[in-house]
């Protein structure tokens, strides 16, 4: 079995390094690059590259240019690390279809846990057929949601929370059970980041939006 492979971006050495020794103890093969300009032309030769790990404060092309320019042709799942903290920069990094944000110093057996969780999703969608329910449609295969026939263009994240609220239809989730299995980490932090989704993701859903309730004090229900 072929190993998986992850892009590593980040022009310092030393980090590189510390990430890479990481991924390569959970048998991941590494490929690294030092700038923007390095990483792109990596991933557009090596079609198999499925997850980045891509830092932001880099020369000549910073990592935000960079994941703008991946997501115009590719889903491709994208961890930012920074060593900026500002809310701005996190909602910043969500806009641009960012899956996960990775604030530095940061433990790198949560990182790696979190590259695992994503690729987990990643790889069962794969094998998943599709989901339907209230005239929603989730194909895995082909990673589209659409709506009553439409197809509707979602984030990463946007799209994992929608699938989680259909594998749980009826079923009151409260904000913590949905940062623990769609963020999955321990989240210690507020629940805004939830609410911030949820509300993206009910205005591109427009009347579908609807399915999903609101439970007061709690968290979220999806229900058709």
């Amino acid at each position: 079995m072929e190993k998986i492979k992850i892009l590593v971006v980040d022009d310092e050495a030393r980090m590189r390094k510390l990430v890479k020794d990481f991924l390569v103890k959970k048998d991941y093969e590494v490929i690294e690059a030092e700038d923007g300009a390095k990483a792109l032309d990596y991933f557009y030769n090596d079609k198999e590259i499925a997850l980045i790990i891509l830092d932001v404060m880099m020369p000549q092309m910073d990592g935000w240019q960079v994941c703008k320019e991946i997501r115009e042709s590719s889903k491709v799942p994208i961890i930012m690390l920074t060593a900026r903290g500002e809310e701005r920069d996190e909602l910043l990094g969500f806009q641009l279809g960012v899956d996960e944000y990775i604030s530095k110093p940061f433990s790198p057996k949560i990182l790696v846990a979190r590259v695992e969780a994503i690729l987990r999703r990643v790889i069962g969608e794969e094998k998943q057929e599709k989901m339907e329910a209230g005239g929603i449609v989730i194909d895995h295969a082909a990673h589209i949601v659409s709506v009553d026939g439409e197809t509707v263009e979602l984030s990463y994240k946007e799209y994992e929370l929608l699938t989680y609220f259909m594998e749980n239809q009826g079923i009151a989730l409260s904000r913590e059970k949905i940062l623990n299995h769609v963020w999955n980490y321990d989240y210690f932090g507020d629940a805004r980041t939830i609410d911030t989704h949820v509300k993206k993701l009910r205005n591109k859903l427009k009347d579908k939006g609807e399915l999903i309730h609101t439970i007061w004090g709690l968290g979220y229900k999806f229900e058709v």
